[in-house]
Formats: structure tokens, sequence, C-alpha cells
């Protein structure tokens, strides 16, 4: 991970990295599975006109075209039959929804994998080509609130099982806080948001100004609804300090409810993990109601490694809506702290478990029929490409860190060597089987610290 990129903000892993990314997008993908959730992959591109109708930031979207365009095609930034990268997997998976809707089953359950674009400025944890894994429940017309609980406990569940430091995912609901800041007479609740949004970065003295400056906020207004910002629980008492504000609104009284389920059950399947944290905004406009951050303890500076929330009206078609609710996991961001912290390596570069070795340059033919046997049963075999000195073809396993070398001698006898340890011992190509820890590249965690 010290190297440099050629290319900045668009990472290329070794071969023994990429194993890692690979476990940890088997893990999730085995997971999302396990909990019903369905594949789908989305095309790359969207007209700019659909990526940005919700209020997202143009200067981060990667306008598509050719280098020299026919005549009649759409072209240039301001024109929204242009074409653009996807920046995230929320937008084209509403529109797949829209376009798909006759074909699919509601509520319908999808996970997706893919690369996005992104034109911000290239840092640790943050790139321009990079993986998320989204998962999302959509409705037709409806959804029950029960799915924004069962997400929080899929995700724990996924992040559980990948080798990084502890996690908390914390969540928030957007109806709470519009209802509060309604309660004590703010009613541009978009412009609090935004501006409880960057308490993190700025401070709450400066979001304190910024609520008066801009919005027009009373020293006890922004004081207020800073108060709110400040409360943080592993368990349900955060319902008691937030009624200890004196706040009166039947949406304040709604999101609170929901909340209420989310942390209820959380405090039962995963607790510790997942907490009510009443700073959360998510500064996108399409979030209704639950909103979701997650960050790895001890390791804050890197950001949200997975964010999400509600959304009731992103996707529609006429007078039906879709609404739903999603969580999207910041895969490269991940990757990139696992290797750079060496939070887990892979037991060897290479898928191979075996090297057929040539004793003549004539016994390469039948060494593939050796190495075809050991593969029909899930084997993993490299056949030498010449028949050099057996020290030289050893090395040669060495180097690429496989674990097995085959000889088959003149009599059609074969033995496997393990060049770890030095046996070696007769081998049937139609019985052997390595040990169940070597027939799959082993992904170790290591001692992970959470500080």
């Amino acid at each position: 991970m010290a190297r440099k990129a050629s290319l900045s903000g668009f990472p290329e892993w070794l071969p023994q990295e990429r194993l890692v990314e690979l476990h940890v997008l088997d893990v999730l993908r085995r997971t999302f599975e396990l909990h019903g959730f369905s594949n789908i992959e989305t095309r790359a591109v969207e007209t700019v006109g659909q990526l940005l109708r919700k209020g997202e930031i143009d200067k981060e979207v990667y306008a598509l075209s050719r280098l020299q365009a026919e005549e009649g095609e759409a072209s240039g930034k301001t024109d929204p039959n242009s074409l653009a990268l996807h920046f995230d997997l929320t937008v084209p998976f509403a529109r797949y929804v829209v376009e798909n809707a006759g074909h699919l089953s509601f509520p319908f359950r999808r996970y997706q994998i893919q690369k996005v674009w992104r034109g911000e400025r290239p840092q640790e944890g943050r790139a321009r080509e990079f993986t998320q894994a989204d998962i999302d429940v959509v409705g037709d017309g409806a959804l029950p609130f029960r799915y924004d609980v069962e997400l929080a406990l899929v995700i724990a569940e996924a992040l559980g099982a990948l080798p990084i430091p502890d996690f908390k995912i914390r969540v928030n609901n957007r109806k709470l806080a519009e209802g509060f800041y309604r309660g004590i007479g703010l009613e541009d609740t978009a412009g609090v948001l935004r501006s409880i949004d960057k308490l993190e970065k700025i401070g709450a003295q400066r979001v304190a100004e910024l609520l008066q400056e801009e919005l027009g906020a009373t020293a006890e207004q922004a004081d207020a609804a800073l108060k709110l910002a400040s409360i943080r629980t592993e368990d349900m008492s955060f319902v008691e300090q937030v009624r200890a504000l004196g706040v009166s609104n039947e949406l304040l009284d709604e999101g609170l409810d929901e909340l209420s389920q989310v942390i209820s059950e959380a405090v039962k399947r995963a607790p510790g993990r997942v907490v009510a944290d009443l700073s959360i905004a998510r500064g996108l406009d399409y979030y209704t109601g639950t909103v979701y951050e997650t960050v790895l303890v001890g390791h804050e500076s890197l950001g949200s490694i997975c964010s999400g929330g509600r959304y009731d009206a992103l996707a529609s078609k006429g007078s039906r809506t879709f609404p739903g609710v999603g969580l999207s996991i910041g895969v490269t961001r991940l990757v990139m702290r696992i290797l750079s912290q060496d939070f887990a390596s892979a037991s060897r570069s290479v898928p191979t478990v075996v090297l057929m070795t040539l004793a003549t340059d004539d016994s390469w033919s039948s060494a593939q029929d050796t190495a075809a046997l050991l593969r029909s049963r899930g084997i993993p075999v490299e056949v030498a490409a010449k028949a050099e000195k057996f020290g030289k073809q050893i090395k040669y396993a060495d180097r690429r860190g496989i674990p097995f070398v085959w000889f088959t001698a003149e009599d059609g006898s074969h033995e496997v060597k393990d060049i770890r340890t030095g046996e070696q011992v007769p081998a049937d190509p139609a019985l052997w089987t390595p040990p169940a820890e070597d027939l799959a590249v082993q992904v170790t965690p290591a001692s992970v610290p959470t500080a």
C-alpha cells in the first residue's frame, strides 16, 4: 500500500491484495444471499438529468462522451440527456425499479456490488473509482418500517464477519430531527439538517453560527438543535433524553417511535454495535426517515464505511411510488484500511495448490492428464512449462507461493511434496487431496486493534 498509484484515485491491487478484496466481497455476497437478497447489476452510465434530479453535486460527476461525437448526439454537462458515470448505486437502482416494476415481485430485496465513479480529491479512504456493495428493500406504494430494523441487523452481521476493527452503526431518524426543529420554530428543516451534517467537520460553535447566520435561528434555537445532536446512546435511554428537551411535535413522536424500534431490536441482536446517534443527518435530500452511518472504532477519521437510509420518493412512476430503505458499504475504503493496517493477509498470493513438475519436456502432455484429474476434484493446478532441474522448478513454486509440487516417475508412480515442511509422500492422482486449509486461499485476520 506504500507504492504510488500510476493514476491517482484509481487503485489497483497486487494479486495477494486482490485476494483480500475478494474475501471481503465473498463474505458480503454470502451474507446478503443468506438473508434473501437477489443480485442485480445496472449499467455504468445514466443520463445527467437522472443523476442530478435529487440535487447531487454535479462537480463530482464524470461526464461521458466520445472524442468525436456524431451530429445530433447529446453532449455537455448542461444537457440532461448527455451521459455520465454513476456516482452511487442508489439512483441507478431507483431507475431500474421504475423501468422493471412489471417484472419484479415486491417488496423487492436486492444487493448490488459494482464500481462507481466520483470526481473528488483522492486521499486515504477516498478514491475516484471504487467499489460499493449495496442492499435495499423496495416496496410498491408502501414499505413496512420493519425493513429499516432488518437492514441494520443484516449490515451488523456482514461487517462483523469481516477482518476489521469493531464498528458502530450510528442510527438517527430524520422525522425525529425535522419534527424537533419545527417544534422549536425552525421551518427550514432541510437547511438545519445540512448544517448539523457538518458538525463533526467544523464543530458545534461554527454550526451554531451557521444556523443563526444562514437560517435566521436565534441563539436559543441553535442551542436546542445542538443539544438534540449531542444525544448518543447504545440503549433506549435516548428516548428520555429527547423528551427532557421539552419539545412537542407529531412528526417528532413518529420518528422517535421508529428509532426506538431499531434500537430495541439491535440491543438484543447486535449489542453495542448499533447506537442511537442524533447527530447523524445525511446530506442527501432524498432520505425521509431512518438514516445510518457506520464508523470503525479507533479509525473514525476514515469517515463512514457504510451509510444509507429510508427514501420514500426517490423512485416513482406517475402516481405510483416505490419507497425503499438501503445501505451502502464502501468496499474500497474498507479494503484500503485493511491492507494499510495489515488487518488481514492472504495465505498465499496465487490460487494454485499444486505445481506439476516435468521430468522431460515430452512428459508435458501426460502431466496435463494428471492435472486434469486433480482439477476435476476442485484442486487448482499449474503445469510447468519446461523440464528444468527439479530444484529450479521447486524454487518457482516457492516464489509463487504454491505449497505442493508433484513428481511423476518413469514407471508412472506419483509423489507429492509439501515444500514448506519438506515432507514427500506417494500420491494417487485419483484420490489425493490437500489439507482443507490449503485447498483454497485463506484470508487470515491479524490481531485487530481498536485504537
